[in-house]
């Protein structure tokens, strides 16, 4: 063997080892933009955050919509009488909750960790279109005792957010994760609390 050879191969090496150095640098300045792009954004991550509501302003009978997660929800302040006129059991479609569309602490005829509050998404179950809030009796028709009617097809709830029997809406509309803070404060997206206060 030439000492030719011998300098040959560690020009070899040498270039070898350059080669591979400039290919994973190249890959490192490939990756690291491309997974700081797919990285959620400052402003998607915010969406995900809970979000405090304070009650004291929702009058009785009134609603409140704030977002999370880019989606509707609502906070209804329901009065005794409200509570009162809910439907029997027979013309709803899931009175019970069976279907998993709440947290376990909501799986009653109210949906709700207390009585007075209903915290829902205010997105039918159907299509995704919004319901309007309708409280009033007799407002939709002569039968109405109050709650949620999608216009997109005609899907009916009741103030639980449970849906009526036969409406193009397959299940109860959805409860989000809540709890209660202290009396006045509703912590939407958060269930680390599952006792109602009072």
């Amino acid at each position: 063997m030439s000492s030719n050879d011998t300098v040959d191969d560690k020009k070899r090496q040498f270039l070898t080892h350059a080669t591979r150095l400039v290919g994973c640098a190249g890959l490192a300045g490939v990756a690291v933009p491309l997974l700081t792009y797919l990285q959620p954004g400052s402003e998607a991550r915010s969406q995900g955050e809970p979000v405090r509501v304070d009650l004291r302003d929702i009058p009785e009978n009134g609603q409140k919509t704030v977002l999370w997660r880019a989606k509707p929800v609502w906070i209804i302040h329901r009065s005794q009488q409200s509570l009162t006129n809910l439907p029997s059991s027979d013309i709803l479609s899931d009175p019970n909750s069976h279907v998993a569309q709440q947290p376990d602490y909501a799986r009653n005829a109210l949906r709700s960790l207390r009585p007075d509050f209903l915290v829902l998404l205010g997105v039918c179950t159907h299509l995704g279109c919004a319901p309007t809030y309708r409280p009033d009796p007799g407002s939709i028709d002569a039968k109405w005792p109050g709650g949620f009617y999608c216009s997109c097809h005609g899907s009916k709830f009741d103030l639980s957010g449970r849906v009526y029997k036969n409406m193009p809406a397959p299940t109860n509309l959805e409860v989000p994760p809540h709890h209660y803070e202290d009396k006045n404060t509703l912590i939407v997206g958060i269930d680390s609390s599952h006792s109602a206060v009072g």
